[in-house]
């Protein structure tokens, strides 16, 4: 299932259940890939509640799309973000893009076969 990742530009935090939320995931395989990844590092109120920064999130998509999508094991996708992160990151978000378009594109049309 595709993670439903909307980021509100004026939140500065995110609860560990709002982000399985996103991913449709148990809080459990957020905390695991935390601990996995030195990628993500959330903040820790006074209660130890993890808050996560949209850059966290941004990271965890980025684990999604290695590990579910491309069918890499953890330490392949550990390897592979160690090895060149930024290079990783650019054709993400490139594929990312792609995918909005396309989806868009099926939108569009939809709306025209319907009329």
């Amino acid at each position: 299932m595709k993670p439903n990742v909307k980021l509100n530009p004026d939140k500065l935090f995110y609860t560990i259940g709002e982000v399985a939320a996103m991913f449709n995931v148990k809080t459990s395989l957020i905390r695991y890939w935390e601990s996995e990844f030195d990628i993500i590092k959330p903040k820790k109120n006074k209660k130890g509640n993890r808050l996560f920064t949209p850059k966290d999130v941004e990271n965890f998509y980025l684990i999604w799309y290695l590990v579910k999508e491309r069918g890499m094991t953890l330490a392949g996708a550990k390897k592979k973000l160690k090895e060149n992160k930024d290079e990783t990151e650019h054709n993400f978000e490139i594929i990312r893009r792609l995918k909005d378009i396309r989806e868009l594109i099926v939108e569009l049309r939809d709306q025209i076969d319907c009329e």
